[in-house]
């Protein structure tokens, strides 16, 4: 009787219209709120998964359920876990988003084209003595030319319409062709815009639209021990290869050598044993939010683990003068100088233990200082002491150079000279330094 009268109420029901509307909506709206539910769960899984996780290390560390000794190794493995987890994907992360940004530089030449040949003229070497001997030496000779690849680096977007950053010494070259290849294996002509008289870097163009390009980061913030990304043309030949590895050190001054014999001294670089080689010359240094903190300049021959970039903060400038003027406009001083120690002072008998002194470089023809440069213009000459600018001391904390660098051309400075034993004052006008 009474499932009788259930079926009755159930029949009743669904044959009255309202009812079913009714029922339709509050099905219809229980799926509404589970779908917003489901969704507010999904955007904070993380923090969701973070919480049962240490929920469940508070459990694991409590005595009544395991030893604390192997709780805490559990404790460690999970966190260690959760580290590796989160840092790789950070790392294919940015590494996806920043590979079409990257570019590979390719340097080709016409070079000479040689082939084989038998002069049918050739004279028998042994004379008289072996009459019958026979004997052919190939003969070489030019046949035309061809292109060959000579060369290469790496470089990176810094604007949608084709502008790159590279290395100064991959670009170095004259009659020669530049080509970049796109990470989409497109190849295009490159025509080499400016080259930085002061850093081992420059700017080159390529014709086109809508590339993708990296952001800039803050080198001045860069701490050691961070996790940073270097994407380059390993060896030349493998595009696009990603090392990833550590910030060593900060603000080293190295002495940089290319292929060809030139060198020059490069200062507040950034140290990191991300695998680098001299196919990466001109690729990006990345944070793991993908901004550029550094450009790839230079590897430590004979060690493992060693490599240096340029930091960005003191590429900007450049960047911006392309921009705004189409070359790279810097102040200089026009003086080639050592930096003085006390070590220096001892050995060179010297009366001060600072500043720097005013010399001629390694090569005869380096001059110490360049004619018609600020300095010269200001009375500045050889073995001059610079030992402060803007009453700052020249000392191992405050480098001439990257004073300088800072500054804008038509800048006036002021330099405490130590001359022939009199200490002296000038005031110099900042130039724009002369175009390579």
């Amino acid at each position: 009787m009474r499932i009788s009268n259930i079926n009755n109420f159930f029949k009743k029901a669904f044959s009255n219209r309202t009812f079913i509307f009714s029922f339709l909506n509050s099905l219809f709206v229980l799926f509404i709120i589970l779908a917003i539910g489901s969704g507010i769960v999904w955007h904070y899984r993380a923090n969701i998964f973070s919480y049962f996780a240490k929920e469940y290390l508070r459990e694991m560390q409590n005595p009544g359920n395991l030893e604390s000794d192997d709780a805490k190794s559990i404790s460690e493995k999970i966190i260690e876990k959760q580290s590796i987890l989160s840092q790789e994907s950070f790392v294919i992360d940015t590494v996806k988003n920043s590979n079409p940004a990257v570019v590979s530089i390719i340097i080709t030449k016409d070079m000479p084209k040689y082939e084989t040949y038998i002069d049918p003229n050739q004279q028998n070497p042994f004379g008289d003595l072996l009459p019958n001997f026979f004997f052919n030496i190939p003969q070489y000779r030019q046949n035309g030319t061809e292109k060959k690849e000579i060369g290469g680096g790496s470089g990176f977007f810094v604007s949608s319409d084709g502008l790159i950053v590279t290395n100064k010494h991959v670009v170095d070259q004259k009659d020669v062709e530049y080509t970049v290849f796109t990470n989409d294996g497109k190849k295009h002509p490159a025509k080499v815009i400016a080259r930085d008289p002061v850093l081992d870097i420059a700017l080159i163009k390529i014709d086109g639209s809508n590339f993708s390009y990296l952001d800039l980061g803050d080198s001045d913030s860069l701490q050691v021990g961070q996790s940073v990304i270097a994407i380059g043309n390993a060896l030349g030949e493998f595009r696009n290869t990603v090392s990833v590895g550590v910030i060593s050190g900060l603000a080293r001054s190295i002495t940089a050598g290319d292929m060809s014999g030139k060198s020059e001294t490069l200062d507040q670089v950034i140290q990191t044993d991300a695998a680098i080689n001299s196919g990466n010359s001109g690729g990006p240094l990345l944070n793991l939010l993908g901004q550029v903190i550094g450009v790839n300049v230079a590897v430590a021959q004979g060690s493992q683990s060693v490599a240096f970039a340029l930091p960005i903060n003191s590429v900007k400038s450049a960047i911006e003068s392309v921009k705004a003027t189409g070359k790279i406009i810097r102040p200089y001083l026009g003086v080639r100088y050592i930096a003085i120690n006390a070590e220096m002072k001892e050995k060179n008998n010297l009366t001060v233990d600072y500043g720097v002194l005013v010399k001629i470089g390694s090569d005869k023809n380096e001059l110490a200082v360049i004619p018609g440069s600020p300095a010269d213009k200001a009375g500045i000459v050889e073995n001059d002491i610079i030992l402060e600018i803007d009453d700052v001391k020249l000392d191992s904390k405050t480098n001439l150079a990257l004073f300088v660098r800072q500054k804008n051309v038509g800048d006036k400075i002021k330099l405490k000279i130590l001359h022939k034993g009199a200490e002296k004052t000038v005031e110099v006008i900042l130039e724009s330094a002369p175009q390579n």
